[in-house]
């Protein structure tokens, strides 16, 4: 059976600093050594394959979910665990972070953007209590965790939205801050 379900947000492209893939990879690894479930968007490009055939050579249950748009675009994996396909985003996103423990946020573009910013907002409304960590590899996030601080400062937000995203650097930091978080 499996203990935890951990919920993966990253690129469908691998960026150009090879660190991404490697970190990327180190994660996939790292979620089946602790015998926890990858759950993420079900493409084999990007970080997300690099994640997910990682998760799975070292032999992680893969929960992918992708909408039907995006079969082609991020080659869907249909080799997975379990392999589910939307109408929507928003399906998407909603069934992900239904079925996670826990939601990281590796390096990505503007839909990496779109699934922490939901996420973050659902926690903010208490719809969640999942913990939420931003995998800041080679400073990545640093200006989204400076533009949240200015949103703090600025009063669009309570100080406490800063409480419920933790930073880390590496999957090594990342697996250790979700050993605490969901222990």
């Amino acid at each position: 059976m499996i203990s935890k379900s951990i919920c993966v947000y990253c690129g469908s492209r691998s960026g150009q600093n090879p660190a991404y893939a490697h970190e990327a990879d180190a994660l996939g690894r790292a979620i089946a050594a602790e015998g926890w479930r990858l759950v993420y968007g079900a493409g084999d490009v990007g970080l997300m394959g690099t994640t997910a055939r990682a998760a799975q050579d070292a032999g992680a249950d893969t929960f992918g979910v992708i909408p039907t748009h995006l079969i082609d675009m991020e080659v869907g994996k249909t080799d997975l665990t379990r392999f589910v396909v939307t109408e929507t985003m928003h399906e998407r996103k909603k069934v992900m972070l239904m079925n996670a423990d826990a939601i990281v946020v590796l390096p990505g573009g503007a839909g990496s953007l779109d699934e922490f910013f939901e996420a973050l907002t659902w926690r903010q409304l208490g719809l969640h209590d999942k913990p939420i960590l931003l995998m800041n590899v080679d400073g990545y996030w640093t200006p989204l965790s400076a533009l949240m601080a200015h949103i703090v400062d600025q009063g669009f937000a309570d100080s406490s939205l800063l409480d419920f995203v933790e930073t880390t650097t590496s999957a090594s930091d990342t697996i250790l801050a979700l050993r605490r978080a969901l222990s």
